[in-house]
């Protein structure tokens, strides 16, 4: 992969002369950013020589202890990796009162290779497999999340925020316009900032319970870049509410009562000319799109660890909740987790619904493309598509608690083969380790950190 240059920086800084300090940042393995705050003349050095930080930080779990068995702590004597900008990536962040900047980074070893461990590594992985085949994945995520009254994060009892009107949603109101109206001040000023970020942000939904929402990210020709505007969008969104008075969370299910929150990944596949190979119209797919659909079947038991990383993941998991209990497909149907989207020939594409909002972005896009990469390389074909309510005629088969899918995933060399056996044991070992502690212990306390940095 090419690294940003240097001049990315000059160009940056020429143009924000008011900028006073650049949040840098990698994502760990569990999606949590851990970095450094550079002020601007460190900025040039950065690109050119990158930062240090110690690679103990892609052994963290969740709530940011050690994972002494990932062998990425004291075996290495917690030693630093340069970490250097993904191009594109450094852009303003808006809802600070100091002008801020930031960007995001990737960690190297000290001989030039990627660091192992690293999430957006994995992904690019996968990536550069799709491009030496001559085929580019055409990626946008949807990503839902709720706005939660401060006050109620602290005691670890969420409940909806209020406008600031003074209403405060109750009712399960999907698609309703007037909370679109009544937290219009805040998403206002999301879409203001995701203009100055360059992110590409379009529709704008008020989801299926009380305080949820989603602004929908378009479609992007560089599957890297799709995963870096939904790791932007979530701190935009987080650093906007945190303005306005509110805690805005992506964790999976943050009330038991009401709907849980997904991330969504929407994909089709280009080549060399751009043209779209799922393209088509009513219920004849194309071989790449029925060998894609087959691959995403066959792999999603084993991916389930990666679409639910936490143990607050798997109370998505509920008949007729729009999240799924078994492999299956279907045009126009959300009843199942393999979406064929219908509308115009040259558009379709698939929608994959199995994802929590909790997800690491990275991990997630790269598990979904490596099945379909896993289709098309062993023309693995799909069952029979669903006909109506896609609850009622697949029995659950999916691993449905946090320990059956980490012990599924263990197993998997579908995961080693294609996300890269290193990052795959150092990811599952993080989360078995979480799985063993969050079982062990869990308070109130994990609970709000939880709805704050899901």
């Amino acid at each position: 992969m090419a690294r940003a240059d240097e001049e990315e920086a000059v160009e940056f800084l020429t143009a924000h002369p008011e900028i006073v300090q650049i949040q840098a940042f990698l994502t760990d393995p569990s999606g949590v950013a851990r970095g450094k705050v550079l002020r601007p003349e460190e900025l040039a050095p950065a690109y050119r020589d990158g930062r240090p930080l110690p690679c103990s930080i892609q052994s963290l779990d969740i709530l940011g202890a050690d994972v002494l068995e990932t062998g990425l702590v004291w075996e290495e004597g917690d030693s630093d990796r340069p970490c250097f900008p993904v191009a594109g990536t450094i852009t303003q962040a808006p809802w600070h009162d100091v002008p801020t900047a930031q960007l995001i980074l990737e960690s190297y070893e000290r001989d030039g290779s990627a660091t192992p461990a690293d999430p957006r590594h994995a992904l690019a992985r996968v990536v550069e497999g799709f491009e030496a085949k001559g085929l580019k994945p055409v990626v946008a995520i949807e990503l839902e999340f709720y706005l939660i009254d401060r006050e109620a994060v602290h005691s670890g009892k969420p409940k909806p925020a209020a406008a600031p009107n003074g209403f405060a949603p109750s009712h399960l109101q999907a698609y309703l316009m007037q909370d679109l109206e009544d937290f219009s001040p805040f998403l206002n000023d999301v879409f203001a900032g995701a203009k100055k970020m360059g992110l590409p942000a379009r529709t704008l939904i008020s989801e299926y319970a009380p305080g949820q929402l989603e602004i929908v990210l378009a479609h992007q020709a560089d599957a890297m870049r799709a995963a870096d505007d939904a790791i932007l969008y979530k701190r935009l969104v987080k650093g906007v509410a945190d303005r306005h008075g509110y805690v805005a969370t992506f964790m999976a299910k943050p009330y038991a009562e009401l709907s849980g929150s997904g991330m969504h990944v929407h994909v089709s596949l280009a080549d060399e000319m751009s043209d779209n190979l799922f393209a088509g119209e009513g219920n004849v797919l194309t071989p790449h799109l029925r060998h894609a659909i087959g691959g995403l079947e066959a792999t999603m038991a084993e991916s389930m660890a990666i679409f639910a990383p936490n143990a607050n993941s798997f109370r998505r998991f509920r008949k007729n909740s729009y999240a799924p209990l078994a492999p299956a497909w279907a045009i126009d149907n959300r009843s199942v987790p393999l979406r064929v989207t219908s509308g115009p020939a040259r558009s379709r594409h698939l929608e994959h619904r199995v994802c929590g909002a909790d997800a690491n972005p990275y991990v997630a896009l790269a598990t979904v493309l490596a099945g379909i990469a896993e289709g098309l390389e062993k023309r693995i074909e799909p069952s029979e598509p669903v006909v109506g309510d896609g609850y009622g005629q697949k029995e659950a088969s999916l691993p449905m608690n946090w320990w059956r899918a980490l012990e599924i995933a263990r197993k998997s060399e579908f995961l080693r083969e294609r996300l890269g056996e290193p990052f795959t044991n150092i990811f599952l070992t993080i989360k078995e380790a979480e799985c063993d502690r969050f079982f062990a212990s869990v308070t109130d306390l994990d609970f709000a950190w939880y709805l704050r940095n899901a």
